[in-house]
């Protein structure tokens, strides 16, 4: 057979070898999928301690040894779990980056923050109210200090802006330790409301309202005494 007439053949063996892996690459990905989706559900359910991996390959009706060929150990299937979330995260955040005032941005953030947790209370309970895995030996996110991927460092810039431009009291002054602030005001609201907002006892007003309550006190106290830029074209 000449190298032309073998050539349809290859062709199509090439054709069928991709075809097979493309599926082999479909049912891994909805494997791991299910695999996810049945770890947060008992993560919580019972916590993530409490949840073992056989555990989890029993919810599913696979065998342990299964579970290990897709996730190595609990703290890789958490971080994987994670890693999806916080994406999802950081992408609520970054859309109010175009907001040249910086305490308006700071605000937008803060109000964000908000909605991404009321909207998703399970992923926000696993992402900030439960403890998470150490990273590995030596990894290390590439975009922990990039504003434009990291939801952190974008809060951190946020503040660093109000800081440089004079916008923030004296007492406000401390980069860190403000960005933390600031962080803790939006997730003390939301925390309250994701962990007891059921209680019946607590007369619990609009979670929405109370939030931007508590943002607006908060960069009211941090902005206080501080007189912001006239905007071009305001009237006086």
């Amino acid at each position: 057979m000449s190298p032309k007439a073998a050539q349809p053949f290859l062709s199509a063996q090439q054709a069928m070898t991709a075809r097979s892996q493309g599926r082999r690459a479909q049912e891994k990905q909805q494997t791991q999928a299910r695999i996810l989706a049945a770890a947060r559900k008992l993560f919580l359910k019972e916590g993530v301690e409490a949840v073992s991996m056989r555990k989890i390959a029993k919810a599913i009706r696979y065998t342990p040894a299964a579970i290990y060929v897709h996730f190595k150990d609990k703290d890789e299937l958490v971080r994987t779990l994670m890693q999806g979330d916080f994406a999802m995260f950081d992408r609520a955040l970054f859309d109010v980056g175009r907001v040249a005032d910086p305490v308006d941005r700071l605000r937008g953030i803060g109000r964000a923050y908000v909605r991404f947790a009321l909207e998703h209370p399970h992923h926000y309970r696993l992402m900030f109210m439960n403890p998470l895995p150490s990273p590995e030996p030596g990894a290390c996110s590439k975009n922990i200090d990039n504003p434009e991927e990291h939801g952190y460092a974008f809060l951190r810039a946020t503040v660093a802006d109000c800081i440089s431009q004079g916008r923030f009291g004296p007492r406000f002054q401390d980069l860190d330790q403000t960005t933390m602030l600031c962080w803790a005001g939006a997730h003390s609201v939301v925390s309250l409301y994701i962990a007891h907002g059921d209680d019946p006892w607590i007369p619990w007003p609009e979670p929405v309202a109370a939030a931007d309550a508590m943002l607006d006190a908060l960069t009211d106290a941090m902005t206080s005494g501080v007189h912001a830029p006239k905007r071009k074209g305001a009237t006086p």
